[in-house]
């Protein structure tokens, strides 16, 4: 793993990371849209990577999650930025009644991907 550091609050950072990458890596995985594959694959197309090589969430993911799959971006590499969207859910108390009420919906967020062929093991 990493060296050990006297300090618990470093440790906890590692934790927090690994988790973050692994929720990013759930979110790549899981979520089925299709909303972005086009800009994706012209995207890597323009840097000549070829588009049968382009499969997006198969050898396309985000920094965090080719983390949590063991592998980094290479230095100097440039992603593809894309859009998605954030779902979120927030509850509150009304004051009259004391029941709770649930609000959902999803926000926009920008990220870059990466394609494996811009990462490495480790």
């Amino acid at each position: 793993m990493g060296v050990k550091s006297k300090n618990p609050k470093a440790g906890g950072r590692e934790m927090k990371a690994k988790e973050m990458q692994e929720a990013a890596l759930g979110r790549a995985t899981g979520n089925m849209g299709t909303m972005n594959y086009g800009l994706i694959i012209s995207g890597f197309r323009a840097k000549g990577i070829p588009e049968e090589e382009i499969i997006p969430r198969y050898n396309v993911f985000t920094f965090n999650a080719w983390k949590a799959l063991n592998r980094r971006v290479k230095q100097g590499e440039h992603g593809v930025r894309i859009t998605v969207f954030v779902k979120y859910a927030n509850e509150t108390i009304d004051p009259e009644t004391q029941t709770v009420k649930i609000h959902t919906g999803s926000s926009p967020k920008t990220t870059t991907v990466f394609h494996i062929s811009q990462t490495i093991e480790g």
